[in-house]
């Protein structure tokens, strides 16, 4: 019989049921409750004897991600758009100079620019949507990195110890993705974002990759895609329509507004998807979305609803009429493509 008196005890999984039940998505929990897990977290940290080192990293990733969360927060009435790309770019670059006018005329739009903070597409980025639209999250390295002029001492600059934590409010706080020419970084975060949202564990928001004129960066990303991941079945051929590639800025942009011109927002109620929209639809207009994606329904059709009970806490959203379904998760693809078709129908 071993001597440590722990290993004699059943593991408890934190997870001893699969998260997305139907069950487990109706039920919805208040702030009091998660803080008290929080707490109960803490102290089994003690318990388990947890050592110095990862009992200081979790201290550190909470600590910061809560005062982030707390920046954020003031800005939740405002669209975002995260901007990715290599910080080794100076400002005669034409990638620099387009993702300047991106990020100008998306802040025209009434969207807020958020990047890490530094120097080259980053700079680019808050230079184009100005100091007041900026939002900068800088990651701090071994060797100096210092914030660009635009965010330098602004409220909204943060500074964070660890990648993980960065990366997961990129994704978090935004409702768009564009990505520029950059090295590892950018290519990580670019891979990480589509994987997040073809596996659903992200909400859908539209992702653009933008070369300027001549520039093929992205262009041999989606050969490499389309001829290697595609033709090899490592993905889908509806997983082409999770991004999208241009040289034109104005595309750009219209891919993310148009996005939003009908749908807003979705969350999932008891095992149904119930789709958010800016605007009712007709009832043509259903008939149509009916006849040419059912193949993303398991079992029923296309319901318009009104805001479910399990919705009451957002009460921004309460007047918003609903498409409620019983969604296949194997179909985000297909999802994506749906929303771009609602507009024009």
């Amino acid at each position: 019989m071993s001597s440590h008196p722990d290993l004699n005890k059943t593991f408890h999984q934190v997870h001893d049921h699969t998260p997305q039940q139907p069950d487990d998505e109706g039920k919805s929990y208040g702030v009091d409750h998660y803080v008290q897990q929080l707490h109960e977290t803490a102290e089994k940290l003690r318990q388990d004897h947890a050592n110095r080192g990862d009992v200081k990293m979790l201290s550190v990733a909470l600590r910061e991600l809560r005062y982030c969360l707390k920046v954020f927060a003031r800005y939740r009435d405002r669209r975002q758009v995260t901007v990715f790309g290599s910080a080794r770019l100076t400002a005669d670059d034409p990638s620099y100079q387009q993702c300047v006018d991106f990020s100008r005329r998306i802040a025209e739009a009434g969207f807020m620019v958020i990047t890490g903070g530094g120097n080259g597409i980053m700079e680019a980025g808050h230079l184009g949507a100005g100091r007041e639209n900026s939002i900068g999250l800088n990651i701090l390295l071994p060797f100096e990195q210092h914030p660009n002029s635009v965010i330098l001492g602004d409220s909204k600059l943060m500074h964070l110890r660890y990648f993980f934590t960065r990366k997961l409010l990129f994704v978090k706080e935004c409702e768009a993705v564009a990505l520029f020419p950059g090295g590892f970084g950018t290519l990580d975060e670019g891979f990480e974002v589509l994987t997040l949202v073809q596996t659903g564990k992200s909400h859908l928001f539209p992702i653009v990759m933008i070369d300027a004129p001549g520039n093929d960066y992205w262009r041999h990303f989606l050969r490499f895609t389309q001829d290697v991941l595609l033709a090899r079945k490592l993905i889908s051929a509806e997983d082409l329509s999770l991004f999208k590639v241009t040289n034109s800025v104005e595309e750009a942009i219209g891919e993310i507004v148009n996005f939003y011109r009908v749908y807003n927002s979705m969350r999932y109620v008891h095992g149904d998807l119930v789709v958010r929209l800016n605007r009712a639809i007709s009832d043509a207009t259903l008939t149509k979305i009916r006849a040419e994606f059912g193949d993303i329904i398991r079992s029923g059709t296309f319901e318009l609803r009104k805001a479910l009970p399990e919705e009451s806490e957002e009460t921004t959203l309460a007047d918003l009429p609903r498409l409620v379904f019983r969604f296949d998760r194997h179909k985000l693809g297909r999802l994506r493509q749906w929303i771009d078709v609602v507009p024009q129908v």
